[in-house]
């Protein structure tokens, strides 16, 4: 088994938080919001297969290797997964699959593309539909999320980094149309979906349908932000989004949440 970069933070005893990042993004993307928690939880950050410092990665890159990735750094401890985009779906198998382990989740803006309404306009359909050579894929996903003027002022090595991911997006972003990760009856522990007051359509659709689809689960939009909030808003994201989740679950999280109010 190839290995799987990760980092941990916060006391050693304290309830665990998994963060589970995007396509095209990697661990240190959720370090600000991994930040606003670890002197309450204990924080475990990784870069998923084929990115950061997890690369290169021979793959696969379908959602069972994923939930498979996940659950191995988890190693049996009870957690509580936080989910950005592509993450979200991640954290949503992994509590389908393991209810015993996944004692809460929550998702910001995690595509449905196996949904046939989900749009074929997006920057990830656009990127799957990219013939033969995925570093042309992950270039024009890249230009597309950060602009051509952002992407053409990175340093060459930075571009050719994002380039060499493309495996790693084109893999599980096909897979994700192709094969749905999870359904709604099988998630059963406190759920917190959440799109920002900017996001695009699409996402605040896909997250308001979520919530519908799964009674017990709470909907929150976070006000003035766009798909990028764990990184710039993380804490809005940690005390509209993560606490009242802490508070869903219960136990030491819950507990946890509460000795910060005091």
């Amino acid at each position: 088994m190839m290995a799987i970069h990760h980092d941990e933070a916060g006391t050693v005893d304290a309830p665990l938080i998994v963060l589970v990042h995007g396509t095209m993004d990697r661990a240190t993307g959720m370090l600000l919001l991994s930040r606003r928690l670890d002197d309450r939880f204990r924080v475990l950050r990784y870069d998923r297969r084929g990115y950061g410092r997890s690369a290169p990665h021979d793959g696969p890159f379908d959602m069972q290797a994923q939930v498979d990735d996940l659950m191995a750094l988890i190693d049996d401890r009870p957690a509580v997964v936080v989910g950005h985009s592509y993450g979200g779906n991640v954290a949503l198998a992994a509590a389908a699959q393991h209810p015993g382990v996944i004692h809460g989740v929550a998702v910001y803006e995690s595509p449905l593309s196996w949904e046939p309404w989900w749009p074929g306009t997006t920057a990830g359909a656009a990127a799957r539909a990219t013939a033969g050579d995925s570093a042309e894929a992950a270039e024009r996903f890249m230009r597309r999320l950060i602009t051509d003027e952002v992407w053409e002022a990175l340093p060459e090595r930075t571009r050719a980094t994002r380039r060499a991911e493309g495996a790693a997006m084109v893999g599980e972003l096909r897979d994700l149309q192709a094969n749905r990760p999870w359904r709604a009856e099988q998630i059963r522990c406190p759920l917190v979906v959440s799109a920002g007051s900017r996001g695009v359509q699409h996402h605040r659709d896909g997250m308001a349908f979520v919530h519908d689809q799964i009674a017990a689960s709470v909907l929150v939009e976070l006000p003035g932000c766009r798909h990028d909030a764990p990184m710039r808003h993380a804490d809005l994201f940690a005390t509209s989004i993560v606490e009242p989740l802490m508070r869903m679950v219960g136990g030491g999280w819950a507990d946890q949440v509460s000795c910060s109010a005091d």
